[in-house]
């Protein structure tokens, strides 16, 4: 009788994989040690993981991709990680333009919103932009699959001009930390993650003000600009859009704790 081949024997061993990530302080360290041995080809690069992952490197840096409203979003090392309370906003924009052809998705880091609107507006013309080179390296991977284009620059300057008065739908997830909270921010993002996707000015609406100024040009008639901001910050958040001609509301998601400003051309 023919010998049955031994079944492979897996990556590491779950336990030890758990025991470490856990002794690093990793509050869900069983959920962690699942996702690296999912994602680990090699007993060797599991445990290379399972180390970056005990010296503090944020979990999707680790992985190289992040969840995002149903999506595996690619996350370099260095990258802005896409929140899961920003797919809020991703849901406000397609309960506010439902058939919106033209989308743009300003300080886009990874390209996350970019992305799950292409897939949602399937057919949709999908540009997204940011200042960081590698951010946009990113997002053009994320992207590239679903015919959407990235574009590197400063907001609206790294737009084609051709998109002026088109746009339906306008992300921005612009940085809305104040600067003197950044040092406040868990190590993983402080430490990892690139200042310029954190830091939002003296009172962390420098860029959503930038954005909101020049919104109204680049919208079409009936067209949203949607950012995301915190509880405190949404009232000025809402004067900026105001005073940027655009008609400004708030929604609200208490369960993620995510606060969305609404402008409407």
């Amino acid at each position: 009788m023919a010998a049955v081949p031994a079944s492979p024997a897996p990556p590491t061993d779950p336990s030890s994989l758990v025991a470490a990530l856990r002794a690093a302080g990793c509050v869900f360290a069983e959920d962690e040690a699942r996702l690296i041995l999912a994602t680990a080809r090699t007993a060797g690069q599991a445990a290379a993981m399972a180390q970056a992952r005990a010296s503090g490197l944020p979990l999707e840096h680790v992985l190289g991709w992040a969840e995002f409203h149903g999506l595996r979003i690619t996350v370099a090392p260095g990258i802005f990680v896409p929140r899961r309370r920003t797919e809020f906003l991703v849901d406000q924009a397609l309960a506010q333009a439902p058939d919106a052809r033209v989308v743009v998705d300003l300080c886009c880091g990874s390209g996350a919103l970019g992305t799950a609107l292409a897939v949602a507006l399937d057919g949709a013309e999908v540009h997204a932009a940011d200042i960081d080179p590698a951010a946009v390296r990113c997002a053009r991977r994320n992207l590239a699959p679903h015919g959407g284009h990235a574009h590197t620059g400063d907001l609206y300057a790294a737009l084609p001009a051709r998109l002026r008065g088109r746009i339906g739908i306008l992300t921005a997830n612009v940085p809305y930390v104040p600067t003197a909270e950044v040092p406040l921010l868990p190590a993983e993002a402080r430490d990892h993650e690139p200042a310029v996707a954190l830091d939002g000015g003296p009172d962390g609406l420098d860029v959503l003000r930038r954005v909101a100024a020049e919104a109204a040009e680049w919208l079409a008639p009936g067209g949203c600009l949607l950012s995301e901001t915190s509880a405190r910050q949404a009232d000025a958040a809402l004067a900026a859009f105001a005073a940027a001609g655009l008609t400004a509301h708030r929604a609200v998601s208490h369960e993620w704790d995510a606060h969305v400003v609404i402008g409407v051309r």
